[in-house]
């Protein structure tokens, strides 16, 4: 798999596109068709995800044999690199690409002098939050996010210390 840097208008837009039909199968028993409309327009469009590039996010995407198959996202931040995003599309899952993706973001905070990876996880996301828990993420809290139009985000906070590194 090959993990390239989302930098033109096309790679964002396949982005959106690959979102929207992640998201959709994912989030929907979770949270609802709404809220994962409101949230795909609202941080998943081709704007939001320009916007976001523009305050320092990083954007990628997962490639395997010319197929896009998911997409990840990390910005740094003062102590830690945030993982905003990683997505893996439906028939492409239990292959591997998730945890070569994740070993990516860790190569990723090595690299930017960072002790630790956060991310943050639905609570309701059971399996996602189990992958975390197997690639070593412990469960360092919970918050709930007013994201507008009467939506929230409730999540777990997850952290991985990347050994060997301080940002």
């Amino acid at each position: 798999m090959k993990i390239e840097l989302a930098t033109t208008k096309e790679s964002i837009q396949q982005i959106e596109e690959l979102g929207r039909e992640i998201w959709t199968e994912h989030y929907t028993p979770i949270i609802g068709i709404e809220q994962v409309n409101y949230m795909l327009d609202k941080f998943q469009s081709a704007r939001a995800i320009t916007e976001q590039i523009g305050e320092g996010y990083l954007y990628y995407q997962l490639v395997e044999e010319g197929e896009l198959i998911g997409y990840l996202a990390i910005q740094k931040r003062e102590e830690s690199l945030f993982l905003s995003k990683i997505y893996v599309r439906k028939d492409q899952r239990g292959k591997g690409f998730g945890r070569q993706a994740m070993e990516f973001v860790f190569d990723q905070a090595k690299a930017m002098n960072c002790e630790k990876v956060n991310l943050t996880v639905n609570k309701y996301n059971e399996g996602s939050i189990k992958s975390y828990e197997k690639m070593g993420f412990q469960n360092v809290g919970d918050a709930v996010f007013d994201i507008g139009e009467g939506f929230v985000m409730d999540d777990f906070l997850f952290e991985f210390r990347v050994l060997g590194s301080r940002c």
